[in-house]
């Protein structure tokens, strides 16, 4: 049901990734589906997230979930958003890809099928965020936005952050359409994020939002990619491209106890 990271281990620090096993949704939701954006029955979602929850020992009370809209905004998470979206999507925050805090026992929850979960743990100043990077918050820096807004929010330096690739398309598997390999080789001229094969080009996520952390002052050795691949692994995480878009989300989250 859960993948962590060793980057990430820490007795106060609680993250996951979750993957599509150990719910009750039915197909194409099977089983671990936590979204209610999809056409899933919203009492089974509900089901799904209370078993997560519960695995991490973590209140739903205390989570916050915001929109997302494949966009580069951040949402700086306080007491105010605690439980929003948590068990009812009406209470969802509006769109922000990314959510940042310092404040304990507030957890960050996002939802993902083929985008990139990007996780981010400031153990100085004793913050954490989530971003959701696909190929569009990807070009639009949505990883250096978050290094900012967290500098700027909690004086991270970004020297000292760590940060996890999650599972997402990978660059085995992850062809795109020329107005995004144009708009990916434009975000980033020099940095090998394209592969053509044939009359297909591949854009490689994990090297693309490793670029825009090393850039935006984060160590090479404090970024861990997780290299799986949702479309090559559709069988242990919900992949939106595997599943010709029938199917459900899988979900990162993470936060502090105090």
């Amino acid at each position: 049901m859960l993948l962590r990271f060793e980057s990430l281990s820490h007795p106060d620090l609680v993250h996951a990734v979750t993957t599509r096993h150990g719910g009750v949704s039915a197909p194409p939701h099977d089983t671990l589906n936590l979204s209610f954006s999809r056409p899933d029955n919203p009492e089974a979602v509900r089901e799904n997230r209370r078993r997560v929850y519960a695995a991490l020992a973590i209140d739903p009370a205390r989570v916050a979930q915001a929109g997302q809209i494949h966009g580069a905004d951040v949402l700086v998470v306080d007491e105010s958003h605690a439980g929003s979206g948590a068990l009812d999507r009406s209470l969802i925050r509006p769109p922000a890809d990314a959510l940042i805090t310092n404040r304990p026992n507030l957890f960050l929850l996002a939802c993902f099928a083929d985008c990139t979960p990007l996780l981010f743990w400031d153990p100085v100043r004793r913050a954490v965020g989530v971003a959701h990077a696909g190929w569009q918050g990807t070009v639009k820096g949505i990883a250096a936005a978050t290094v900012r807004a967290m500098r700027a929010s909690f004086g991270t330096d970004p020297a000292d952050l760590r940060v996890v690739i999650g599972p997402s398309a990978g660059p085995c598997c992850y062809n795109v359409w020329p107005h995004v390999a144009d708009e990916a080789r434009a975000a980033f001229p020099e940095d090998g994020v394209l592969r053509a094969t044939g009359d297909q080009t591949y854009f490689d996520l994990w090297a693309a939002n490793r670029a825009t952390l090393i850039r935006s002052g984060v160590p090479a050795s404090q970024i861990e990619t997780s290299a799986i691949c949702t479309i090559h692994h559709a069988d242990r995480f919900f992949s939106h491209r595997a599943d010709a878009g029938q199917t459900g989300r899988f979900a990162a989250i993470i936060g502090l106890r105090e």
